[in-house]
């Protein structure tokens, strides 16, 4: 199971005993906490609700730390959730809210609510650029790009350019004289 195979953790999530299931994780609670201490890209006190049917918007503090979002009570500094930013889609509900759902569950949908449209753009373009894919295919743009410039992989100084991860069209190799597949 990937980082990418999960989707939420809650407190609930944690005093449950572990069952091996599709949509469950393993993690290290005290490492998540420590991530969510770290410097944010981004927090603010948003209104959030959660995806369950009948939930309620609440005021928590949002903290966008890597590609996590961490969420809070106001008056608490230990996270009660936190969400992979990973194969998600994020969309403007209205001029200042926003929803965060996973591909592989529409249905579930998680809504933030700003105190501005600028807020509500500033959180949403955040989000986007924050997960590993994305991250991923600049890695991969600016590498072809400084390939094609100079004809030098800038990554085969650190030894990682025939690392999976950071080829392009599943696991095809930069080659020098070949740019024209990328």
């Amino acid at each position: 199971m990937t980082l990418s195979d999960y989707r939420t953790i809650t407190k609930e999530t944690l005093s449950l005993p572990f069952q091996p299931r599709v949509d469950v994780m393993r993690f290290n609670e005290k490492e998540l906490v420590s991530l969510s201490r770290q410097p944010s890209e981004m927090a603010a006190e948003l209104g959030m609700r959660g995806p369950k049917k009948g939930d309620v918007v609440k005021k928590r503090l949002v903290k966008l730390v890597v590609n996590f979002l961490f969420y809070f009570r106001t008056d608490e500094e230990e996270p009660i959730g936190a969400l992979l930013l990973e194969q998600c889609r994020v969309e403007k509900e209205d001029s200042q809210s926003f929803s965060i759902a996973f591909l592989d569950e529409a249905e579930r949908k998680y809504l933030f609510e700003c105190d501005s449209a600028e807020q509500c753009r500033e959180w949403v373009d955040s989000i986007v650029k924050a997960s590993y894919e994305f991250m991923r295919k600049n890695l991969i743009f600016y590498r072809t790009e400084i390939h094609r410039l100079t004809g030098k992989d800038p990554l085969e100084q650190y030894g990682i350019s025939d690392e999976t991860r950071f080829q392009v069209n599943n696991g095809l190799r930069l080659m020098p004289s070949d740019t024209s597949s990328l």
